[in-house]
């Protein structure tokens, strides 16, 4: 990292931080102290007015913005984009957030340049293959109250897979950590006290949603980038080589691996319960073998000696 860039991320550390001492950002930056002590007196020099604190180290007033960024048009394009495909993918309150972001964008652009991408935004388009329905609208925003709050929620949800068969409707007690849009559909990622772990909850399975006084504590170190559920089966899959591109194309949730083999494509699978990928399986008919486990061999062909036997 250049000095120009790394004196930009400074002020950028110190906005969405607060208060860090000089050897902090030495280590996040990797440079000296003494470095960093250079930058900042540069950044005062420049009219950034760093404010220096005894034991706490350096920050910056509240309120303090930097002057209005100056954006490429490429740069510009992606972000009017986003906030296009934000606008179909949130609740009317942040699709009018959305909007308005758009907008001042394409206002803060110089005259030429806002052409061009204006331009480029008419030749352009992301369609969501579903938009949130009402009733949803309003349980997203409520969940995302709860997710900033950290307020646990009280949930009865419609599960496709349950112990007492599909459609099983169970009252939950979860704690909120996040929400995940999925091919469309948004799920909410919570410590679900039921289960005593992590599940992810399908917004449009659940049928009542109670946010109570009770408040919670994400773990240490917790992001949503880490695997959601535990998920103890293995499964592997092959499939023919004429199906290896459209099993690419419609994956299942549950793949953690693909891998072409002379055979054609294999496919293994993580899995809380067997039958959650039966519906998926079933759909590719001869052109998937189960490899392992034999319970899943055996689940497949008991459920097509099942089809067979209805009678019409």
């Amino acid at each position: 990292m250049n000095r120009t860039d790394r004196l930009l991320a400074i002020v950028l550390e110190l906005q969405a931080h607060g208060a860090r001492r000089a050897e902090d950002l030495a280590g996040t930056f990797e440079v000296s102290r003494r470095t960093i002590y250079r930058d900042v007196q540069a950044l005062c020099e420049a009219g950034v007015p760093v404010v220096a604190e005894p034991g706490r180290g350096y920050s910056l007033p509240a309120g303090y913005f930097l002057p209005p960024l100056r954006f490429s048009a490429d740069e510009a394009l992606m972000l009017i984009l986003g906030a296009g495909v934000a606008a179909q993918s949130f609740d009317a309150e942040y699709r009018l957030a959305a909007e308005s972001a758009a907008r001042k964008i394409a206002g803060a652009l110089p005259e030429e340049r806002r052409g061009e991408v204006l331009a480029l935004r008419a030749s352009l388009e992301l369609i969501e293959s579903a938009g949130v329905a009402p009733h949803a609208a309003e349980m997203l925003r409520q969940l995302r109250m709860a997710v900033v709050r950290g307020q646990r929620v009280r949930l009865r949800y419609r599960a496709r897979f349950g112990a007492d068969g599909p459609g099983e409707v169970s009252s939950r007690l979860a704690d909120p950590y996040g929400l995940v849009r999925i091919g469309g559909a948004w799920y909410l990622v919570a410590h679900c006290h039921l289960r005593g772990d992590i599940r992810n909850f399908r917004l449009d399975r659940i049928a009542e949603l109670e946010l109570i006084a009770e408040r919670f504590t994400r773990p240490p170190g917790y992001a949503l980038s880490q695997p959601s559920e535990r998920r103890p089966i293995v499964a592997r899959v092959r499939f023919t080589p004429e199906a290896a591109p459209w099993v690419r194309e419609a994956p299942s949730f549950y793949i953690e691996e693909l891998r072409d083999e002379p055979e054609g494509l294999l496919a293994t699978l993580r899995l809380r319960r067997l039958d959650e990928i039966m519906p998926w399986l079933l759909s590719w008919g001869a052109r998937a073998t189960v490899l392992e486990p034999p319970e899943l061999r055996e689940m497949v062909r008991a459920e097509a000696r099942a089809m067979l036997s209805v009678e019409c």
